[in-house]
C-alpha cells in the first residue's frame, strides 16, 4: 500500500513538472509612466513528445492578454502576451495562472510594479494587446506596422509623392515618400511621435501622436499653397533708332614727367593702422559657434515634464530642440539638465559639451507625468549653474515649458533676482503654450535678463534654441 501511495506521489510530482516550460514566473515594471509599455511576452516551449494545449488563463480585471496560438507542437513555443492596466497610482501586485495541458495545477506568474502617474485624460493608452498575426520571428516585440497617409485638406484626395519624416525621441527615424495611394506602411516602434509632411504646391504639415499595436494608422491633412505669384511685368520693346556715323577725333598724349624717388609721397609712420572691425552676429554662418566669435557657455535646462506635456508634439517638439543644441555643443561648454513636475529631479549633472551621447540618452529618456511646480525647478537650475559657473563665459538658466511655472512657486522671482546681480542670468522657452501664459513667460524673461523663445513647429526646434545661445554667447555685442 505505501508502494502505492509512493507511486502515485512521484507521479503525481512528474506531471507537476510538465513537458511544457515557461520563459518566466515573474516580472517587475518598475516605475511606470503614464505612456510606458506595460506588457510582458511569456514564452511557453513543449519540450516533451507529445502535442500540448494551452487550456484557459486566469487573471484580475487589471489584466488582460493574449496568445500567439493554443496549441503547442513537440519542440515548439507560443506567446502570451500579459498586459497590465492598473486603475490607480501606486504598487501593483497581480497573479495570472496560466493552465496547460500538461500538468493538473496551474502555474501561477507575478506581475508587479509602481504606477508613478495616471494618464492625464484618465485613459490608459495601451488597455488592449496587439494581435500577433503579423509578427515575424525575432522581431522586436515593441515595433508594429505604422501606416501613414498624406491627404488634401480640402478635397481628402490622397496626395502621393509626399515626403514624410518620423521623429521619435527627438531624432529623425525615417524619411519616406507616399505611394500612389497617398500611403507609408513602414516599422514604428510604440511611442509619442512626430510627423512632419511636405509636399509640392502645399504648405508643410506637423502632427505629434501616441502610436501603437491599435493606434497604428495616422493621417496627416496638407493645405493647398494658393499664393498668386505676380505677373512678370511687361518687356518694353523700344524703336532703335541707327546709329550716327561714327567721328574719329584723334588726342596727342603728352609725354611722361619722369619723377624722382624723393619726389614720391611718402606716408608718414605715425599714420594709425585702422583694424578690420569684427563681423556682425547676422553676418556669420547661422551654423557658427566657433571659439573666435563666441564665449563658452554654461547653461542649465530646467525641464517641463508635467502631464500638460503629455502631447506628443510638444515632447518631441522639446527632444528635438535639445537635441539640435547638443550638436552644437564645444568641450569648453557646459550643460546641466533639471527635471520638475510633482518633484524635481537634477537629471544630468554639469558635464562638458563632448559628452553628446551622455546627454542625448537623458534627454531620450525624458516623459511626461505629475502637476506642474516650476519654482523649485528654477531654484535647483540656478545652484547647480553657480557651482560650474564659468568665470569670462555665460552662465544660465533656461526654463522649457508649454505653460505657466509658478505654482507653488512664490518666491521664485526673490531666486531670479538674487541670481541675476551675480551675473546668471534666465530665459523662458515656450513650446506650443497658450497666448494667456506667453505674458507670464516674457515677464520671468525680463526678470531674468533673457529672452522669451517660442517653439511652435519643427522649424522653431530645429533653430530658435540653437539661434538664442548663440545670441547670448556672442563676444562682439554692439
Amino acid at each position: 500500500m505505501k508502494q502505492l501511495i509512493l507511486f502515485a506521489v512521484l507521479l503525481c510530482s512528474f506531471f507537476s513538472i510538465g513537458q511544457v516550460t515557461f520563459s518566466t514566473t515573474k516580472h517587475d515594471f518598475g516605475d511606470l509612466e503614464p505612456y510606458s509599455p506595460r506588457y510582458v511576452d511569456l514564452k511557453l516551449t513543449n519540450v516533451g513528445q507529445k502535442q500540448e494545449w494551452l487550456l484557459t488563463v486566469k487573471k484580475t480585471a487589471e489584466v488582460s492578454y493574449i496568445v500567439s496560438k493554443q496549441i503547442m507542437e513537440v519542440d515548439s513555443s507560443i506567446i502570451i502576451r500579459l498586459h497590465v492596466n492598473p486603475n490607480r497610482k501606486g504598487r501593483f501586485n497581480y497573479t495570472v495562472e496560466v493552465f496547460t495541458s500538461d500538468r493538473a495545477e496551474a502555474v501561477k506568474v507575478k506581475l508587479t510594479g509602481n504606477l508613478s502617474e495616471l494618464p492625464q485624460d484618465g485613459a490608459n493608452m495601451l488597455t488592449q494587446c496587439p494581435s500577433f498575426s503579423d509578427r515575424p520571428g525575432g522581431r522586436n516585440p515593441n515595433q508594429f506596422d505604422l501606416t501613414v497617409v498624406t491627404i488634401d485638406k480640402e478635397t481628402k484626395e490622397p496626395l502621393s509623392k509626399s515626403s514624410v519624416t518620423l521623429i521619435q525621441n527627438g531624432e529623425p527615424i525615417w524619411v519616406k515618400a507616399t505611394d500612389k495611394k497617398g500611403k507609408i506602411v513602414k516599422d514604428a516602434t510604440l511611442g509619442l511621435s512626430y510627423f512632419y509632411a511636405t509636399h509640392d504646391g502645399y504648405f508643410p504639415a506637423e502632427l505629434g501622436a501616441y502610436v501603437n499595436f491599435k493606434r497604428n494608422y495616422v493621417v496627416v491633412e496638407l493645405e493647398k499653397d494658393n499664393t498668386v505669384l505676380p505677373p512678370d511685368p511687361p518687356i518694353d520693346i523700344a524703336v532703335v533708332d541707327p546709329p550716327e556715323e561714327e567721328v574719329i577725333i584723334e588726342i596727342e598724349e603728352e609725354e611722361e614727367v619722369e619723377t624722382h624717388l624723393e619726389e614720391e609721397l611718402v606716408i608718414p609712420d605715425d599714420t594709425p593702422i585702422v583694424a578690420e572691425a569684427p563681423p556682425a552676429f547676422n553676418e556669420l554662418d547661422p551654423e557658427d559657434f566657433s571659439e573666435t566669435h563666441f564665449n563658452p557657455i554654461n547653461v542649465v535646462f530646467v525641464l517641463d515634464v508635467s502631464s500638460s506635456m503629455s502631447g506628443a508634439d510638444k515632447m518631441e517638439l522639446m527632444k528635438y530642440s535639445l537635441y539640435q543644441l547638443t550638436d552644437m555643443l564645444r568641450p569648453q561648454d557646459k550643460i546641466g539638465i533639471v527635471t520638475y513636475s510633482s518633484k524635481t529631479r537634477v537629471l544630468l549633472k554639469t558635464t562638458t559639451g563632448d559628452n553628446k551621447e551622455e546627454i542625448k540618452a537623458i534627454v531620450k529618456k525624458l516623459r511626461p507625468g505629475g502637476y506642474t511646480a516650476g519654482g523649485a525647478g528654477i531654484k535647483s537650475g540656478y545652484k547647480l549653474v553657480n557651482r560650474a559657473k564659468i568665470d569670462g563665459g555665460v552662465n544660465h538658466v533656461i526654463v522649457i515649458t508649454d505653460g505657466a511655472f509658478n505654482r507653488s512657486s512664490d518666491d521664485y522671482k526673490k531666486y531670479v533676482r538674487k541670481y541675476k546681480r551675480k551675473g546668471i542670468n534666465l530665459s523662458v522657452v515656450g513650446i506650443k503654450n497658450k497666448e494667456k501664459d506667453e505674458v507670464e513667460m516674457k515677464d520671468a524673461a525680463k526678470l531674468g535678463g533673457g529672452n522669451y523663445i517660442p517653439i511652435f513647429k519643427l522649424i522653431d526646434a530645429q533653430h530658435n534654441l540653437k539661434q538664442e545661445i548663440r545670441a547670448l554667447t556672442f563676444k562682439h555685442q554692439p
